[in-house]
């Protein structure tokens, strides 16, 4: 089994905090890899993360960090918001929650968000099982009366 280097998820905690959760599309790559998809990157050296997906009611993507141009590191992760909410203004609230929850990641679980986050009405949850390595989880949005409104899967791990 590899071992984790010691500065790995710090370095993905600030990655995190400085594309998608911080600074939604505004952190897109002006020219994508892949035609038709959103790339997100940042740069610390040894280290670079790479964030690209496709969509947005549902969406597809992967992260991928590499430490010396070599990926070390992926995790794949799909969903969005649920297929009967179709108002841009619920759309919008909800990704500007999800946002506000993922600037909370820690370095002790740097997947996604934290396991819980109360505003504006709105409560995110994060169920994670495993660790850098190798992990999987769950992530959902939902009113406080109970109503789904997100939900994101989510799993990866060190490459070998």
């Amino acid at each position: 089994m590899p071992s984790i280097p010691h500065d790995l998820a710090a370095f993905l905690v600030e990655a995190k905090r400085r594309t998608y959760a911080g600074l939604d599309d505004d952190a897109t790559v002006a020219a994508p890899l892949l035609a038709g998809s959103k790339q997100l990157e940042h740069r610390a050296p040894p280290y670079a993360y790479r964030d690209i997906y496709f969509g947005m009611g549902f969406f597809v993507g992967q992260e991928t960090v590499s430490r010396d141009d070599r990926v070390i590191w992926s995790m794949s992760y799909s969903g969005g918001a649920r297929a009967e909410i179709t108002d841009r203004d619920t759309f919008l609230a909800i990704y500007k929650f999800l946002r506000h929850a993922l600037l909370a990641v820690s370095v002790e679980q740097p997947y996604r968000g934290p396991r819980r986050f109360e505003q504006a009405g709105m409560l995110y949850r994060n169920e994670v099982e495993g660790a850098l390595d190798r992990f999987h989880g769950v992530e959902t949005i939902a009113r406080q009366d109970g109503t789904q409104l997100y939900e994101l899967r989510f799993s990866g791990g060190l490459l070998r």
